[in-house]
């Protein structure tokens, strides 16, 4: 959006994007407009902005009066998909304020925050600002514009008034509301209540869902296709480094050659690493992988990624952070960047045999054909996490696994189907096959990849979109469709996300990463050992 003029009856305010340079000036400006926002820790830090202007810079806007910003707005773009006005938080709507889950394919502008200088306020500047999001809605041909507009008055209003009730008194223009009075006169609609929206003792945590349809949008046609190809790999014996990247590479050469979106691998796929040294006891091993093999791993993945131009789901490599290890998942966008995701729940055999310990986060990575997470085997089996990550608009879920035999790779079959089910998503897993004997704890193997659907009309009849033949080397590849999922859940045979009791049970989450940030880190720059 280029910039521009505001008249205002008292004077002009000119709009432009944010810069760098601008951010210690924002950031101070921000504590000043929210004081008490700044002693609960919930303002802008230098580096949520600094990721805002690499993410999507035309969104972060300011409005300057005589050449002094007096006032800015964050925005970014979201894929709202079928369901606009689903109930969120703040913090899971923008990434814990990173907006790494910003959407260049999305269809709505989310407003993340619109702030003004005390000392400027009643010349126009946030009209000025609501102006300047709906000129760039219109020019982005974005269906709409979406926000939580705190209450910023509700704390003044009787006890035994509901957010309801309050909201509408101020629609009726029996109460006047800070923040949603001004947000109505700016042409917003309100669409629904947000409970613990965000932290803040004014509006009790509560916000009004507002919105403001683009009247010149022009629907686009996406597509809403996705392929998948899930990799059922045999470990055996090698000799050498190379000859795990030449079979790695032929099911990701093969994957593109099919046009897949994302590759899956198994769990633990890597360990296969420790048949080209000589035989070590478990947890020697383990290590030695960890500390010699993760970055020539990594590279390698890296490369394969941006050589064929997909998404790759890593299965799994036990990566050090200290004195610790974790079995994570890395997943490669197809310019070589990656982001971990920590398996959480380890399974007996993983602590007695290589001292592995739980991760703390959940990753939801949106990309330009879905929004993906993954959870490692045992993961899956609890159910809690699963739901946390369809609340955070998960369509694609993916769980590689290592199981060695049937009763094992059957729970997580089954758990994988039932959390299909539940969620109304897509579950895709993939596992080892094959024997080790070289490697201890990596003895015998049982897999048989398959992609798994909600069970309705929309889906396969039996709830399976694909499935391979056990224990056969081979790469299974299949389509999806996630507009099956938005009609499945709108008007379903069942609906479960709709008619979830939220009133009799609740879901609290502790993840690490809630308050923090999760990003992708650049392509590595190694060699490959011969």
């Amino acid at each position: 959006m280029q910039a521009f003029t505001f008249e205002t009856s008292k004077g002009s305010i000119y709009i432009r994007q944010i810069e760098h340079g601008d951010i210690p000036h924002l950031i101070e400006m921000n504590k000043k407009a929210f004081p008490l926002m700044a002693e609960e820790n919930v303002v802008w830090s230098e580096r949520q902005l600094q990721n805002h202007l690499r993410l999507f810079p035309q969104g972060q806007l300011a409005a300057l009066i005589d050449g002094v910003i007096v006032g800015a707005t964050a925005s970014l773009i979201v894929n709202i998909g079928r369901d606009p006005y689903r109930a969120h938080t703040y913090a899971g709507i923008t990434d814990g304020g990173y907006f790494h889950n910003h959407d260049s394919s999305g269809d709505t502008l989310y407003g993340a925050d619109v702030y003004v200088d005390p000392d400027y306020q009643g010349r126009g500047i946030g009209a000025a600002l609501y102006e300047a999001r709906r000129r760039l809605c219109k020019s982005l041909n974005l269906q709409r514009i979406l926000a939580g507009g705190r209450l910023s008055s509700y704390d003044e209003a009787p006890g035994e008034l509901s957010p309801e009730a309050y909201v509408q008194k101020v629609i009726d223009g029996e109460i006047r509301d800070r923040v949603l009075s001004f947000q109505l006169r700016e042409g917003f609609t309100v669409r629904g209540i947000l409970r613990n929206y965000i932290t803040d003792p004014m509006s009790r945590n509560y916000a009004s869902l507002i919105e403001w349809l683009n009247p010149n949008y022009s629907p686009a046609e996406p597509s809403s296709k996705v392929r998948i190809a899930c990799v059922q790999y045999k470990v055996r014996k090698i000799d050498t480094f190379e000859d795990f990247a030449n079979q790695v590479e032929y099911f990701v050469e093969t994957a593109a050659d099919y046009r897949a979106d994302f590759v899956l691998f198994p769990e633990f796929f890597s360990v296969q690493l420790l048949s080209v040294i000589e035989p070590l006891p478990a947890i020697d091993g383990i290590q030695k992988l960890a500390d010699e093999f993760t970055e020539p791993f990594v590279d390698l993945m890296s490369r394969m990624a941006r050589k064929y131009g997909v998404y790759i789901i890593g299965g799994s490599h036990p990566i050090r952070h200290q004195d610790k290890l974790q079995n994570e998942c890395l997943i490669f966008d197809p310019d070589g960047r990656y982001i971990a995701q920590p398996k959480l729940h380890i399974t007996p055999a993983e602590k007695r045999y290589w001292g592995i310990s739980g991760g703390h986060e959940l990753i939801v990575l949106p990309t330009p054909k879905a929004k993906i997470a993954v959870q490692i085997c045992y993961d899956v089996e609890f159910p809690e996490a699963s739901r946390y990550l369809a609340d955070q608009g998960v369509e694609i879920l993916f769980v590689p696994y290592c199981t060695d035999d049937r009763h094992g790779q059957l729970r997580v079959r089954y758990c994988a189907q039932a959390r299909a089910i539940e969620n109304q998503i897509f579950v895709a897993t993939a596992g080892i096959i094959g024997n080790l004997p070289s490697v201890p704890a990596m003895d015998i193997h049982y897999g048989q990849a398959a992609v798994f659907t909600p069970s309705d009309f929309e889906f396969a009849r039996d709830g399976i979109q694909a499935i391979a033949d056990s224990n056969v080397e081979t790469l299974l590849v299949t389509d999806i469709d996630t507009e099956d999922l938005y009609r499945s859940r709108a008007s379903g045979s069942v609906t479960p996300r709709l008619d979830r009791r939220t009133d009799l049970f609740e879901l609290k989450v502790k993840l690490k990463n809630l308050e923090t940030h999760s990003e992708l880190n650049e392509a590595p720059e190694f060699e490959l050992p011969k």
